[in-house]
């Protein structure tokens, strides 16, 4: 199955526009980041998966960074982050509007997958980013129909008995929340996310 991976994308660049100078040292759902983390995380996964579908060329630098990806930081942040990531954005989700982008392999992480379950992580990571920056930041966080349905896709496969090993560096446990919560909420607690996080 194929992702239009734009809705995500466009609403964390709409998000990006309520972040004032002084939220880049707040904390975030991902403890280990502040918003300047999160936002140099958010602009290398943009250029990771970008690179990791199978229509982009790649060099031996492209091959390296897709098996060794750096740790981001916030003292690395792009002092032009309002523009960069952006950018950035726009290109994963023209990317992978091309349909052969979903056949065969990809390598992302140090990890090689099928490329539709490839894209499938890149959409989880921008809706849940995008909850994530929302939430640190005190903004509303809009997702459409289908990026929701497919995040609660691929939290509740990470979620499933014997999927431990594949969860662990990408979720913390899962938090229990209603089975009629809103789909969002049930996908934010699958990955380990408390759905009423407040900063």
């Amino acid at each position: 199955m194929r992702y239009d991976l734009t809705p995500a994308a466009q609403e964390i660049t709409r998000l990006l526009d309520g972040i004032a100078s002084d939220d880049l040292e707040r904390p975030t759902p991902c403890t280990e980041y502040t918003v300047a983390t999160l936002l140099n995380h958010v602009k290398g996964l943009a250029y990771a998966f970008h690179l990791a579908a199978p229509v982009t060329p790649k060099d031996a630098h492209a091959h390296e960074l897709l098996k060794n990806p750096p740790s981001p930081t916030a003292d690395e942040l792009d002092a032009n982050w309002r523009e960069t990531i952006p950018q950035h954005l726009r290109t994963l989700a023209e990317t992978w509007r091309n349909p052969d982008a979903w056949d065969g392999e990809a390598t992302v992480g140090g990890v090689t997958m099928p490329a539709n379950i490839t894209g499938l992580v890149a959409l989880d990571e921008l809706v849940l980013h995008g909850w994530d920056l929302a939430r640190a930041t005190g903004q509303e966080f809009h997702c459409d129909d289908a990026s929701t349905s497919a995040c609660l896709t691929f939290t509740l496969m990470s979620a499933a008995p014997g999927e431990e090993a594949g969860r662990k560096g990408l979720f913390g446990p899962v938090i229990d929340v209603p089975a009629d919560a809103p789909p969002l909420d049930r996908a934010v607690g699958l990955s380990g996310r408390d759905p009423h996080w407040q900063p």
